[in-house]
């Protein structure tokens, strides 16, 4: 068995909506069935009790080990507490190879999971041995550090509930919710209108206390300190007890409460200043309150006990807390609701004060406390008292976090009772955080817990308000980017500003951020993020989807314009016309129940992906008889046709009409497949609720040129010829070409042409046999970059297409696409056409301006 080509799918994909890891899995003859494997199955059960049951096929000779090396990945994460349930695994047309496709719910999870599934099968096979326990406590542990904690993932949950997109920006708490610039960050349980110096106000202790104070919330008097000596003469002047802790500290870390002496303080000064300057304040009596305040209102309340243990009269204190820790609850990170005791030297030193040592017996009822400060992240523990806060003090809480700016902020309040004001009893505040633990109230020790998560995302959203833009997705094998480029066109004119990804690059508010091949996810993901997009178009190419999935979760509207053979068929498994519609239907699979799939009616496979549409459909072609046309619009459905000179928008008695003569990219109606993409991008822009003034204005104001739609059926003119140029390179493409080069009057046609070397042979060929029987004369030339092909192998494969042309009376091979250019226009005569199909896109198209420009200047 051998595993390769480990890709993660980090959206939907071929498979399913899940993120989910994608192994190709080779397996000899004899490891294509455990029939031929006698005694492996009980060998893996005995490694692996828990794997479960293994996928199993019509019949038990068809599990291969690619179908246990599945099983094993998806139970080894589910073992280790990761919340998983999908996995598949699909033979391929090559004999032994298998694709194995396991969800994962974190990336280096899931990858770790399938190298020790791997592992595991290797074991199995061989009778060797496999460490269960180790490999689930690693996956366990590698998924505590990489997921998201409690706090945030508690607001990520709740935006997700809201049906918010997220995405994670760093391996940290750093997380996107929404889309463009509909977008908000978060930080742990800090939100992005906070500003960095509230966070340092809540920082500076001292700073926090005279502002509080000035707000007229009560808060205990004291100072810092910058030596012991300093700090005894503030705690003699404000009197004992008193606290000590760093002026910039958190999680409780070097905080000492109710020294009463000279020598604790001296001990207490020495952990505080470890951290930074030291704070002494006045000590207050009473519980230690945790009150979180989202926006203008208290969210939750919990008490706070410091971590302890109450005496049995038969165990040591030792031995107390290890029982203690034996709770399951407790852990020793953020995933359980508490977190283990720390028996270390500062427990001991607490023992110390209440004239106990480790093995000392307490009586029994006795409460042991094993440090002072209460926070969850030291062993303490949280009694959810929401409830009970009286409304004085919740008020005192939001103007704390008010006056110091906090959006999100923990205020700590010692008081003896929350069910009265603070004034009352001489409580109060002695402290405001910023991206503070939400664990206690999510989770309390005692009491139910809070919806917090779920305050955050009130505070930050609107009600209905998903935080997202119009996504369009534009996929097919002909087409998609002129149609993209169109589409972004009706938004811009509507007046928003668009990010738009195609083969050409990437673009935002008209302006290109990137250039090259930009139809993949990544590139969707980055528009996505951009602050100033408000509505995003992605050209979406097969390749993304199957290396890596969409680049967003759902979008509202998703066109389909065709499919053809010729779009590069036996790669990566996609081996036929009905694999590539499996795979570019991902797009229509992922719209939003409220939103629409454009599909071509006249493509039956295309028409066909209307069943797995979650939203509605908008039909789109030529004739409106055709059968799925004449259905969808006999059921008052939405439907964009051609009638005469007009296009129509129809749903219901309702209808739209559109002359074509003022839309300039079809020359009148003349150019066929320009018709087709501008009735895809009108019913894109229905489904996406553009208001129909705005469709018209920007169909009338977009022309197929250089700079709308480079390579796209650009026409100019050289000398009284017409010279065309496109980027067609499938037999597809050519046929549309034919018929829309076959509109245009002319005298003599000629068309210069290479082939891409990553197509097959006979797609290859095709193209030129549709060629050669509409053009009079043909150039070949050799394409800059073979795509492993061998040299000239590509232009004998277009020759071998042109043999028995009916039409074509002279070919030739050129070396070089300018040099071939060159020759084309240099044969030109007032009146003919010349169709050139360019390679270098941006570089041929520059070289023919150039060209023109100097043949209009008269050289």
């Amino acid at each position: 068995m051998d595993v390769s080509r480990i890709r993660a799918l980090r959206g939907p994909n071929l498979w399913s909506r899940h993120t989910a890891v994608e192994a190709i899995v080779s397996c000899e003859p004899a490891e294509r069935s455990l029939v031929h494997l006698p005694g492996f199955e009980s060998r893996l059960r005995a490694l692996f009790p828990a794997i479960g049951p293994v996928p199993v096929g019509a019949q038990r000779a068809d599990v291969s080990l690619a179908h246990v090396l599945e099983a094993a990945t998806l139970a080894l994460q589910a073992q280790s507490g990761c919340p998983v349930t999908f996995s598949r695994t699909s033979v391929t047309v090559e004999e032994g190879i298998y694709q194995v496709v396991v969800e994962y719910t974190e990336e280096d999870v899931g990858r770790l999971a399938l190298r020790h599934a791997e592992a595991l099968v290797r074991a199995a096979l061989t009778g060797g041995e496999f460490d269960v326990a180790a490999a689930i406590a690693e996956l366990r542990e590698l998924d505590e550090d990489v997921r998201l904690g409690p706090s945030t993932g508690s607001i990520v949950n709740a935006a997700l509930a809201r049906g918010i997109p997220i995405r994670r920006l760093t391996q940290g708490s750093l997380v996107q919710l929404g889309w463009g610039s509909r977008q908000r960050r978060i930080q742990a349980a800090e939100v992005d209108t906070t500003s960095a110096v509230s966070e340092s106000i809540a920082q500076d202790k001292d700073l926090t206390k005279k502002l509080l104070h000035a707000a007229g919330v009560p808060v205990p008097i004291g100072r810092p300190a910058a030596t012991p000596d300093e700090a005894w003469a503030v705690a003699e002047e404000i009197g004992l007890p008193v606290v000590l802790k760093p002026q910039d500290g958190n999680q409780g870390k070097g905080v000492t409460v109710n020294i009463t002496d000279r020598a604790q303080l001296d001990r207490a000064f020495a952990a505080a200043a470890e951290i930074g300057e030291v704070l002494v304040e006045k000590y207050l009596p009473g519980s230690d309150f945790r009150l979180l305040v989202v926006g203008d209102r208290l969210v939750a309340a919990a008490r706070r006990d410091p971590p302890h243990v109450i005496g049995d009269g038969e165990h040591t204190v030792r031995e107390l807390v290890e029982i203690v820790n034996a709770d399951p609850r407790r852990g020793t990170g953020h995933a359980t609701s508490l977190t283990k005791i720390r028996f270390d030297d500062i427990a001991i030193a607490r023992l110390a004060l209440q004239d106990l040592l480790p093995e000392s017996v307490p009586e029994k009822g006795r409460r042991v406390i094993l440090r002072n400060n209460a926070n969850l992240s030291t062993g303490g523990t949280a009694t959810d008292v929401t409830d009970d806060v009286h409304p004085e003090v919740a008020a005192r809480a939001v103007g704390a976090a008010q006056m110091v700016g906090l959006h999100v902020c923990g205020v700590d309040v010692v008081c003896e009772s929350v069910l009265r004001p603070l004034e009352e009893q001489d409580g109060g505040i002695v402290e405001v955080n910023a991206a503070p633990g939400l664990r206690m109230h999510l989770s309390p020790s005692y009491g139910k817990g809070r919806a917090v998560g779920e305050a955050v995302i009130d505070s930050m959203y609107a009600p209905g308000d998903d935080g997202r833009i119009p996504v369009v997705a534009v996929t097919g094998t002909n087409g998609k980017t002129t149609t993209a480029r169109l589409i972004a066109h009706l938004f811009a004119s509507s007046g928003l500003r668009v990010g738009m990804t195609n083969t050409d690059g990437v673009y935002v508010n008209g302006r290109q951020i990137d250039s090259g091949d930009c139809s993949g996810p990544r590139s969707a993901r980055n528009v996505l993020m951009h602050p100033d997009v408000d509505a995003a178009v992605f050209e979406t190419a097969r390749g993304g989807v199957l290396r890596e999935g969409l680049g967003f979760d759902r979008c509202q509207v998703a066109v389909v314009t065709n499919i053809g053979a010729g779009d590069h068929l036996g790669l990566n498994y996609i081996t036929t016309v009905e694999d590539l519609a499996v795979l570019k239907r991902v797009i229509v699979q992922n719209v939003a129940a409220t939103g629409y799939a454009v599909l071509n009616a006249a493509d039956p496979i295309v028409a066909g992906m209307a069943a797995v549409c979650p939203g509605q459909v908008i039909f789109f072609a030529a004739d409106r008889q055709h059968p799925v046309m004449a259905t969808h619009r006999a059921q008052g459905r939405r439907c964009v046709y051609v009638e005469g000179d007009h296009l129509v928008a129809a749903e219901g008695a309702r209808r739209e009409l559109l002359p074509l003569r003022e839309i300039p990219i079809t020359r009148g109606g003349l150019i066929g497949f320009q018709v087709e993409n501008v009735m895809a991008a009108v019913a894109a822009g229905w489904g996406a609720g553009l208001d129909w003034d705005s469709i018209r204005r920007a169909l009338s104001s977009f022309a197929s040129d250089s700079d709308n739609a480079p390579g796209r059926f650009n026409v100019m003119d050289y000398r009284g010829a017409t010279v065309i140029a496109d980027y067609g390179h499938n037999p597809d493409a050519m046929r549309a070409l034919v018929s829309a080069v076959d509109a245009l009057p002319a005298q003599r046609r000629s068309v210069v042409i290479s082939g891409a070397g990553d197509r097959r042979d006979q797609d290859i060929r095709e193209q030129t046999q549709i060629l050669g029987a509409a053009f009079d004369d043909v150039i070949l030339y050799q394409d800059a970059c073979q795509r492993g092909r061998a040299d000239g192998e590509v232009v004998a494969l277009l020759r071998e297409g042109l043999q028995g042309a009916a039409r074509t009376k002279q070919v030739d091979e050129i070396r070089g696409e300018f040099v071939a250019i060159d020759l084309a226009l240099e044969r030109l005569q007032p009146g003919d056409l010349c169709l050139i199909l360019v390679d270098q896109v941006e570089e041929a198209l520059a070289y023919l301006a150039r060209r023109i420009r100097g043949a209009a200047a008269g050289g």
